[in-house]
Formats: structure tokens, C-alpha cells, sequence
């Protein structure tokens, strides 16, 4: 059952602990961590993937690491990146649409100018996309953001990027086991403030790696509980500020 919301619409920061004692508030008012928040097995359903595609098992971590931290009471999901490149895609399609329209109900030499206008508009926007997506999204597969109150508005950022890491050349070998498979590498940072960011109450890093092996067995299927509380614990750890 989803915590009650008071009069502004915030969720309250919970009375009891998170499940790691060890961890203790860098801050008076800890909002829950994802270790705190239990998934019953009925809720998941079963992700079976390739082994020898590595696309497939990053975008299966991915997609994983989204519905696991964006559950209510966690974080919501910023969508700005998409939404700035659906945003510049869309625009040019409709000006390379718009263009050869024009061209095509004007005379051929009448048009030329309007069709060079937009021929060059549709290269501006085509790169401006696959410049944001490189320079600005890179790597980002996860922004979110939660407003508790306790005493105060806390408002808390998360920002997660992930990629793949491929086997060190000392491991390489013919045949694929455990010590020798792709790794899944995440960079976490959290900043938690208030008063409208002015105030900064906590916030912390870190990165790791884990092989893809430790999420998927022989058959593909992921092992969702360990990669959840593998998350749980990295973005707790940040939380804390003791992230690396």
C-alpha cells in the first residue's frame, strides 16, 4: 500500500530505519533508501535475454535499474534527454518533409533557395541531436528526483550513467565463464538540498563495476534480486556520502 500523502502533495520521510542498520543520516531527515521499499516475487516478471549479446544484457540492466528506482516513494524519472532529442528528431523530419513538399509544388528553379534553406536546417538540427546525445546525454540511462518532508522540503537528485566494460585482454579466453565476461559499470551521483537547492544537506559519488555473469545465469534469465539489491546498496551508499 503506497504511504499517505500530506496537503502538498509530498510523501512523509518514514519513522522506521532503512534495513541497514550500518548506515547512518549524513542528514537529521533520511528520505528511504530502495533497500527499504521490498518488491514481492509476483510483482516481476521474468527477463530472459541473449548471453552473447552484450546489448541485450545492458539494456536488460537498464530497463531493471529504471523500474526499480522509479517506484512511488523513490525517485521520478526525469525525462529532459529524450524529450530534447524527440524534440530535435521530430523537427527534422518535418522540415525534410516540409522541403521536399515545397519543392515539389514550386517551380525547380524558383524553389532552390527555399530547399537550400531547409536542406541546411535539416543538417543543423540532425546534428544539433547526435551532439546533445554525445556531449550532454552520454552515457545517462537514469535521472530522478524526490520531494519528502520532514520539518522542511528535502528535495534529492539522483543521476546514474551505465556502460559496458569489456573482458581485460589478460582474461580473454575461447570459452565464456564468470572471470572472464563483460562488466556493468555504473557512475551514481546524489545530491540532496533544500530551500530550493540553496541549501545543501548531502550528497555523494561513486562508480563500480560488476561482471554480467553475477545478473544472468547460463540460460539468460536475470537474477533480479541480486541485481536490485546490488543497486539498493550502491545508491544507498551515496546517500550517505559514502560513495567512492
Amino acid at each position: 500500500m503506497a504511504p499517505r500523502k500530506n496537503a502538498k502533495g509530498l510523501s512523509p520521510a518514514p519513522s522506521t530505519p532503512a534495513r541497514r542498520p550500518s548506515l547512518v543520516a549524513s542528514s537529521p531527515e533520511k528520505p528511504p533508501g530502495p533497500l527499504s521499499i521490498t518488491i514481492s516475487p509476483e510483482e516481476r516478471e521474468i527477463i530472459k535475454v541473449n548471453n552473447y549479446s552484450v546489448s541485450e544484457l545492458k539494456n536488460a540492466c537498464d530497463d531493471a535499474l529504471k523500474r526499480y528506482l522509479s517506484r512511488p516513494v523513490l525517485f521520478k524519472q526525469i525525462h529532459l534527454h529524450t524529450d530534447v532529442r524527440l524534440a530535435l528528431g521530430w523537427a527534422g523530419v518535418f522540415t525534410a518533409a516540409a522541403t521536399g513538399l515545397y519543392g515539389w509544388k514550386i517551380d525547380f528553379e524558383k524553389s532552390k533557395p527555399g530547399v537550400w534553406i531547409g536542406f541546411i536546417l535539416y543538417l543543423v538540427l540532425t546534428s544539433l541531436q547526435t551532439l546533445y546525445s554525445y556531449f550532454v546525454e552520454g552515457d545517462t540511462i537514469f535521472v530522478g528526483r524526490r520531494k519528502t518532508f520532514s520539518k522542511r522540503i528535502i528535495t534529492e537528485r539522483i543521476t546514474i550513467s551505465s556502460c559496458t566494460l569489456p573482458v581485460p585482454s589478460s582474461k580473454l579466453s575461447l570459452k565464456p565463464s564468470p572471470t572472464n565476461s563483460p562488466s556493468y559499470s555504473l557512475s551514481i551521483n546524489y545530491v540532496q538540498s533544500t530551500s530550493g537547492g540553496k541549501s545543501l544537506l548531502a550528497k555523494g559519488r561513486t562508480h563500480e563495476a560488476k561482471e554480467y555473469s553475477a545478473f544472468f545465469d547460463e540460460k539468460g534469465v536475470m537474477a533480479q534480486e541480486v541485481f536490485e539489491r546490488w543497486i539498493g546498496e550502491l545508491v544507498e551508499a551515496v546517500m550517505e556520502g559514502k560513495g567512492a
